[in-house]
């Protein structure tokens, strides 16, 4: 989904807050006829499929590849069963979007980023770390010691299933304390760098530190 609809739903998803999940609901009914567009709206029900391409081509498992490079002292490619190898980490957090709408208690499991960075070696110059999504698109970043958090993961499960595609499955990044926009789906590529490289929203005008209820002024404290 382009920018224009999710900045148009900014405006919706300040209001939700202000008056409530039930009005939210409520206009959600109203245009869902509307090419659809009740299936888009923040905090209309659950989670919301958001893309900034028309489409991207979907990859199982056993095909699935994850580029690890840039200041490492052990470049690779990763697959599935790789990161079924390393320790493994489950964590029940809300997912909270910018627009409006949160999604709570959802399971999470996967490897802990700073597991898979302790493991391809990170390089004394290195001071951010980038992710590329093979929609081909968008791209993410986080400072070193925002990656190296136990609630950022390389996820490959949710709600105790696979990830699947429309939630950017196989693999997909989930960064807990943050909001949504910083969780990459349809994870391609992990770069350690000198510095923070803006990502796709960054570079229009979303914040770099994503942090819950510091960034669009309405929410409460950061989920610890």
């Amino acid at each position: 989904m382009g920018r224009r609809i999710v900045l148009g739903m900014l405006g919706l998803g300040a209001a939700g807050v202000a008056v409530g999940a039930s009005l939210q609901r409520e206009v959600g009914e109203v245009l869902a006829p509307v090419g659809g567009l009740g299936n888009v709206l923040p905090a209309a029900g659950g989670f919301r499929y958001y893309t900034v391409t028309g489409s991207v081509r979907r990859r199982s498992p056993r095909e699935w590849r994850m580029t690890v490079g840039g200041l490492v002292e052990r470049p690779r490619q990763i697959g599935v069963d790789d990161l079924a190898r390393l320790p493994q980490t489950v964590l029940d957090k809300d997912f909270q979007c910018v627009t409006g709408w949160r999604v709570p208690d959802v399971r999470w499991a996967g490897v802990a980023l700073p597991d898979l960075l302790d493991v391809i070696g990170v390089s004394p110059r290195a001071r951010a770390v980038r992710f590329t999504s093979f929609d081909g698109v968008y791209t993410e970043s986080l400072t070193l010691g925002q990656a190296r958090r136990r609630d950022v993961l390389i996820a490959t499960r949710m709600e105790d299933v696979p990830v699947t595609h429309d939630h950017g499955g196989p693999v997909r990044l989930c960064v807990a304390p943050m909001y949504g926009y910083k969780s990459l789906k349809w994870l391609g590529g992990i770069e350690l760098t000198e510095q923070v490289r803006p990502g796709y929203w960054e570079r229009r005008g979303y914040d770099v530190d994503a942090w819950v209820g510091r960034s669009n002024g309405r929410d409460d404290a950061p989920i610890a």
